[in-house]
């Protein structure tokens, strides 16, 4: 039997020298592994496309391909687009690597994720440690947000925070352990379990859609594991601009409401909302009576209370404007 190929996407979005530095990386960590390389620009529309083409054609990059999505459907939809393009030559691979335009895997990243996979059969996602330019760690691994973690993360209250802390969303880790779900920077999945599941849900244009795969796998009976020992240095939020934001945008408001409205429903979804929104407004209150300045982005509460309401009795809007599709945030 022939060793397990790995497909490794990587998603272009207006970045494409960035794209292309990921790109090099991951031929290096997947020198020795059988596989391939497929770059997706996400209809950049800035010549990211021909850049990249003829720089992969110039270096002479045999295991590399570059395609287009035809449209920004976001991040989801742009790594689906890689995902269903298979092998060069037709066929499906054993695993699918996702890595981030901005994500640059150490030399042996790859092969850790790799080999993990196939000798663990329980596991079904396996995730890279994420660290900065600056050598410090990124917080990457998470629980499943639920009604109190939504209280838990607004409020800002140590006693809270204490009493909640199991149902706090961030997980702090150092070593190698199960996770409910992780950021999607360098991924490893089966294909088996994306042919089951389903792939990336695209109703999500950015945000929560690695959340939700997460689920699917775990209702699905796969563990999701963290492996401290793939490491991957991530600048984080280049395509997005998430870092420049002086607003959370409506897009960001659009996944969470259909993250919680489609695994839990839109009575549980509206409580998780009505939660937040009283942790948010006595951390307000708090701020206000002891003379510290407001925390958190402006008219975070109002947006949240005007955006949700609406998508609970159904009124509509407009779809949101593109933007790009990364995750690291």
């Amino acid at each position: 039997m022939s060793d397990p190929r790995i497909l490794t996407i990587v998603l272009n979005y207006k970045t494409a020298q960035m794209t292309l530095k990921a790109a090099a990386s991951a031929r290096v960590a997947m020198q020795g592994l059988p596989g391939e390389i497929v770059i997706v620009d996400n209809d950049s529309q800035d010549g990211s496309f021909d850049q990249m083409s003829a720089h992969v054609a110039a270096e002479g990059w045999d295991d590399t391909r570059v395609i287009q999505s035809g449209r920004n459907g976001g991040y989801g939809a742009g790594n689906n687009v890689g995902i269903r393009a298979g092998m060069a030559d037709g066929s499906r691979p054993d695993y699918v690597y996702i890595l981030n335009s901005d994500a640059f895997p150490k030399p042996n990243a790859i092969k850790v994720l790799y080999d993990h996979l196939n000798t663990s059969p329980t596991t079904g996602f396996a995730g890279s440690y994420i660290e900065g330019e600056d050598e410090v760690q990124h917080l990457t691994t998470f629980r499943f947000p639920s009604i109190w973690s939504e209280f838990e993360g607004s409020i800002h209250f140590g006693p809270v925070s204490k009493l909640l802390k199991s149902y706090r969303v961030p997980r702090e880790l150092n070593e190698t352990a199960p996770v409910d779900w992780l950021a999607g920077a360098s991924v490893m999945m089966r294909q088996d379990i994306l042919d089951e599941i389903g792939l990336f849900d695209e109703t999500f244009f950015l945000y929560f859609e690695e959340t939700d795969l997460c689920l699917r796998a775990q209702k699905a009976g796969h563990q999701i594991m963290y492996l401290a020992d793939s490491v991957v240095t991530h600048i984080g939020s280049v395509s997005t601009g998430m870092k420049e934001w002086n607003r959370v945008p409506e897009y960001w408001f659009d996944s969470r409401w259909y993250y919680f409205s489609k695994n839990h429903g839109r009575f549980y979804a509206a409580c998780a909302t009505g939660l937040h929104l009283i942790g948010g407004s006595l951390n307000w209150l708090r701020r206000k009576l002891t003379g510290k300045t407001p925390g958190g982005a402006p008219y975070f509460i109002r947006t949240m209370a005007r955006h949700d309401a609406a998508a609970f009795f159904k009124f509509q809007r407009s779809r949101p404007p593109k933007v790009s599709p990364q995750i690291g945030e």
